[in-house]
């Protein structure tokens, strides 16, 4: 028994000492440790908070910057690939409330009619690119503007459609609305208001029975109406008229104000042209006015968001 006691209390004369030197390693080591990293980590979320975290904002704003990285080296390719020194500037998100449209001054053809405008009133530095007609369908033109994300809206006329119904319904599916522009390219003010209203209203029934949708937005052939014109597009179901504060060709930029230079939600004109028409393709088009719409900082907005 004296024996054991012995052996007992050695033995826990050493457990003593040991936990001793221990605790004091552990002390020395808090002691070497920043105030900082000595700050217990925290808790992982409970079995049951662990899905919510996954679907929480912290990972939708991660997933957001992965998108915003991922279409911004695209862009990058897409510019380098279609002859472009830099790449287009992305848009702003669409605002919460879309800006009030009036009727630009002087070009008033009376009270309670669609506005007539050729700027969208905002502060943000977007402009709005629109292609009229459609008499070229040049197939490089979806593919490029599908690869640089550059939002863009038709304005049709049947008589050159009609020849390939196909190449918009593509351009649709692409994100580009397709809107009025006549049945025939009239000069509207030479004809009557039943004519007006017959060539408005049936570009609505062509663009409804082939695309699906009646459209909002009418564009008068050469920019030119009256107040016949603007009865007739209300008649129809248009709501307004977006005009232009600048056009673009594959050679050359030409500017409605005296300053020649862009604004603020300037709307821009071009068309469905080819080599037969002008001095270049689609693309080299698309070449000029984006250099000239990047080199000013400005980016290009879908205009329907604003409207």
């Amino acid at each position: 028994m004296r024996l054991v006691r012995q052996k007992v209390k050695k033995t826990g004369k050493r457990y003593v000492a040991g936990l001793g030197v221990l605790l004091a390693a552990s002390l020395a080591a808090a002691c070497a440790t920043p105030a900082a990293e000595r700050r217990p980590a925290p808790a992982p979320p409970a079995a049951g908070q662990q899905q919510e975290y996954r679907q929480g904002p912290a990972r939708d704003l991660a997933q957001h910057a992965e998108r915003l990285r991922r279409a911004q080296t695209l862009r990058v390719a897409a510019a380098k690939k279609w002859g472009l020194a830099r790449p287009p500037l992305a848009a702003p998100p669409p605002p919460a409330v879309k800006p009030r449209i009036t009727t630009r001054k002087g070009f008033s053809a009376g009270p309670g009619l669609p506005p007539v405008f050729t700027t969208v009133p905002v502060k943000k530095r977007v402009v709005f690119l629109t292609m009229d007609d459609g008499a070229e369908k040049d197939p490089r033109l979806l593919k490029m503007m599908t690869e640089l994300g550059i939002p863009y809206s038709a304005f049709l006329s049947d008589y050159l459609v009609r020849e390939n119904y196909g190449y918009f319904a593509r351009m649709q599916g692409r994100g580009v609305s397709l809107h009025n522009h006549t049945l025939n390219h009239r000069y509207m003010p030479g004809l009557s208001y039943a004519r007006q209203k017959r060539e408005i209203c049936g570009m609505q029934d062509v663009i409804q029975k082939r695309y699906g949708k009646r459209p909002r937005l009418f564009r008068p052939p050469y920019g030119n109406y009256n107040a016949d014109t603007l009865r007739a597009a209300r008649s129809c179901g248009i709501k307004a008229v977006p005009l232009w504060a600048a056009e673009a060709f594959p050679d050359r930029m030409e500017w409605r104000e005296w300053d020649r230079d862009l604004h603020p939600g300037d709307i821009i004109l071009t068309h469905f042209r080819g080599k037969e028409d002008w001095k270049g393709t689609m693309p080299d088009m698309i070449r000029r006015v984006m250099k000239t719409v990047t080199a000013k900082g400005y980016a290009v907005a879908r205009l329907e968001d604003y409207l």
